[in-house]
């Protein structure tokens, strides 16, 4: 249905001092520092992960040589969805309207919300971090990620807030991280990753020259060892107020495929006169590699 004069009673009558509810400032796009942007051309992307060899075993003199074997695994899948959103105007809405375009006001309107929806997205790898499967049949999060050399965890074994004792934990499983067949990997963690409520916690962790919470004179280990040299990124549409997350420097972690670029039209009907806009785009959000990110889900 088309916004009509009705709409907008007050809009076609001159003597207003303001109209306000649509010009407020937005944030950065918040998921541009999580997630590692790509293209596609294809309606959906795969990611396959091969697996490599074990330990070289020793080999006595005379006896064979031991042969291992390698090969690929799980797949982890990209299905792009379409976003879109449209309104439609009366031509007596638009031409009556006293204090410019009221057009033009919705169209800017129309940009905030596909812009918020794309940061909610974004957001909900992480909101299901517990509870929604990935490639390796687990969750983004999990104590028993599957590999061919037994279990592998990228969350505490106890759940816990966001302090300097849990976050050197996650930093220590970090550096003892393995591949596929147990071999270990150079990773480090990047970036810590918090909702609202931590901003100040998180400012405390990673700024303060000396430890939080403490007398002695103890140096901050996090910060003068520049364990996570990205410092913190606060995302706003994270719902778990307790939860946290550590992104590392291992490649293919959390990716966004962009299909297709947000796209602005319109057209006018001939016989009523209304005028439609609309915004559309294509996109996925997701993870490959469990190991690209660790946390916690907090203790509540």
């Amino acid at each position: 249905m088309a916004m009509n004069r009705a709409s907008f009673a007050k809009m076609l009558e001159p003597g207003l001092n303001t109209l306000f509810g649509l010009e407020y400032d937005q944030y950065p796009a918040e998921y541009a520092a999580v997630f590692a942007s790509n293209t596609s051309q294809k309606a959906f992307e795969e990611d396959v992960l091969l697996s490599g060899f074990g330990s070289a075993p020793t080999k006595s003199e005379g006896s064979a040589i031991s042969y291992d074997d390698a090969g690929q695994q799980w797949t982890a899948r990209y299905q792009h969805e379409t976003v879109a959103l449209a309104f439609s105007i009366t031509e007596e809405a638009e031409e009556d309207g006293q204090y410019g375009s009221i057009a033009s006001r919705y169209t800017k309107a129309l940009a905030r919300s596909m812009a918020s929806t794309k940061e909610i997205k974004a957001a909900n790898v992480l909101n299901n971090a517990t509870t929604a499967n990935g490639g390796d049949g687990t969750t983004l999060l999990s104590q028993t990620h599957p590999t061919q050399n037994g279990n592998q965890s990228n969350t505490l074994a106890t759940a816990a807030d966001l302090s300097e004792v849990s976050l050197e934990a996650i930093l220590i499983q970090i550096a003892d991280m393995k591949d596929d067949r147990g071999l270990r990997i150079a990773a480090q963690g990047m970036q810590l990753v918090i909702p609202t409520a931590y901003t100040f916690v998180a400012e405390r962790l990673l700024e303060s020259q000396l430890r939080t919470g403490t007398a002695d004179n103890d140096i901050n280990a996090i910060k003068s060892g520049g364990y996570l040299p990205k410092g913190y990124h606060v995302m706003r549409r994270l719902t778990d107020a307790d939860g946290f997350f550590v992104t590392t420097d291992v490649p293919d972690g959390l990716k966004m495929f962009q299909r297709s670029p947000m796209k602005k039209g319109m057209e006018g009907d001939f016989e009523t006169g209304n005028v439609r806009y609309k915004v559309r785009e294509r996109y996925s959000f997701g993870y490959t590699d469990w190991r690209g990110v660790f946390g916690s889900e907090g203790a509540a």
